[in-house]
């Protein structure tokens, strides 16, 4: 990696200036372009159906050693609903009004993992599943998956390892599904990860190993112990395509949805989706799949904390995975565990350089009050990550660049027939007497 010219990188941006000093902003990509072209990094529409169509293949065995999965006949999927009270709470608060409809995405409320890494995550283990058992011909594709639940192929599993790095809640997800496959599975976890998530994992049969340093740092000795085993699987959370194609699965999902409550989405009646962002995967993933089926009806934002904006610093400078918030000064340590990433994913920031509509910070303090928001106002919780949310809608309406936004992309006249969602990605594993404490956190504004 060449060495960084952070002060030319900084004296050419004034939406850097602003974030080095920690400052809540709105970042407007302006290499955003819409097009038919989905033909990026290596992804393609026809790799979503195969993810979607392996997804399918699994759910007898999802169903059979997940009851709770029953409900979906084996799907792990969440519900779309409605937020009024949500709405109507943010508006009495704010100048400029979320017009509308509001409504929350909630993969907090995914099962298995309680987050939205039981999408990539648990994909991505299944994907490596089918490979192993189509490798050593123990099954065939056109068979039954509910047989891998039999103790012969846990027995086969137990030879193999699955190594992962993660600040939390990818972790759980990974290692949730592959200790339930037989897998011999570890962890490698930050010191931003919440103790209850290793305890969670260690409750699993998970060996989990803990870091002083950030994600970066378990992710790297993650791959080294994984290189280090020929019978290891490393799941790379920076780079990886298929954890990125289970995410963009989430976007058939939620045109089905949209349909089955007569939502329409056109030109007429435009869908702005916002997406709390650590590393990048998820996010983009969804991004991805929505960006295929929407096209320019969709306008997607990422939100990130103020102290670890990574992949707006990647995307604005240009450099990607080749800068980290470090480097402009900030310490990415952030009461969102799950968005505490220094350094974004080169792959996702590729990928979403023409697809991306922007990037909002939000500052720790919000997160607690946006939290008690949610529960006071429509009684469902989320973890703080989660919540960084709903600064998305808000944050559109009052910021000068999301209305120029509006007004550019020629949403002036239609905001009244808008669809906003909130991407509610984790909460509902959290234990109650950390619920608890959450709802009783109170941070300085300035921090």
């Amino acid at each position: 990696m060449n060495k960084i010219d952070i002060n030319s990188i900084m004296a050419k941006s004034s939406v850097l200036q602003r974030v080095r000093n920690r400052e809540e902003v709105l970042w407007i990509n302006k290499a955003k372009n819409d097009s038919s072209n989905f033909n990026i990094e290596g992804l393609s529409i026809e790799d979503i159906d195969d993810a979607e169509e392996r997804l399918l293949r699994f759910a007898p065995y999802i169903m059979g050693v997940f009851p709770e999965t029953k409900i979906n006949n084996g799907l792990i999927e969440s519900q779309l609903k409605e937020i009024l009270k949500m709405k109507k709470l943010l508006n009495e608060r704010c100048s400029g009004k979320i017009r509308g409809r509001l409504f929350l995405k909630e993969d907090s409320h995914l099962a298995i993992a309680g987050s939205v890494k039981a999408r990539g995550g648990i994909y991505e283990i299944l994907k490596h599943t089918e490979d192993l058992i189509i490798k050593n011909n123990l099954l065939n594709v056109d068979e039954s998956y509910a047989n891998l639940a039999e103790e012969e192929y846990r027995k086969f599993f137990s030879n193999y390892a699955i190594h992962v790095g993660s600040t939390g809640n990818l972790g759980l997800s990974i290692g949730i599904i592959s200790a339930k496959i037989g897998y011999n599975v570890t962890v490698h976890m930050s010191a931003d990860a919440k103790q209850w998530k290793k305890d969670l994992l260690r409750s699993h049969g998970v060996e989990v190993k803990e870091y002083s340093g950030d994600y970066g740092k378990a992710v790297m000795e993650g791959r080294k112990l994984s290189d280090q085993d020929s019978t290891s699987y490393f799941v790379d959370d920076e780079n990886s395509k298929t954890l990125f194609l289970g995410y963009s699965v989430a976007a058939r999902r939620l045109a089905k949805q949209l349909r089955e409550q007569m939502i329409l989405i056109d030109r007429n009646h435009p869908l702005f989706v916002y997406i709390p962002c650590g590393v990048g995967g998820a996010p983009g993933g969804i991004a991805y799949g929505l960006k295929t089926i929407f096209n320019g009806n969709v306008h997607v934002f990422f939100i990130e904390p103020t102290e670890s904006p990574c992949m707006l610093v990647g995307m604005e400078s240009g450099l990607n995975h080749e800068i980290s918030v470090q480097d402009i000064g900030l310490t990415g340590i952030t009461e969102a565990d799950g968005l505490a990433v220094g350094r974004p994913s080169g792959f996702v920031g590729n990928v979403m350089k023409n697809l991306l509509s922007g990037i909002f910070t939000i500052k720790d303090y919000k997160l607690y009050n946006y939290l008690r928001d949610i529960v006071n106002s429509e009684n469902i919780f989320l973890e703080p990550s989660a919540c960084s949310s709903f600064e998305g809608p808000v944050g559109l309406m009052n910021y000068t660049e999301g209305q120029k936004y509006i007004e550019d992309m020629n949403l002036k006249g239609k905001m009244d027939n808008s669809i906003h969602i909130a991407w509610a990605t984790g909460g509902n594993l959290v234990p109650e007497e950390i619920r608890k404490t959450y709802l009783k956190t109170y941070l300085v504004k300035d921090k």
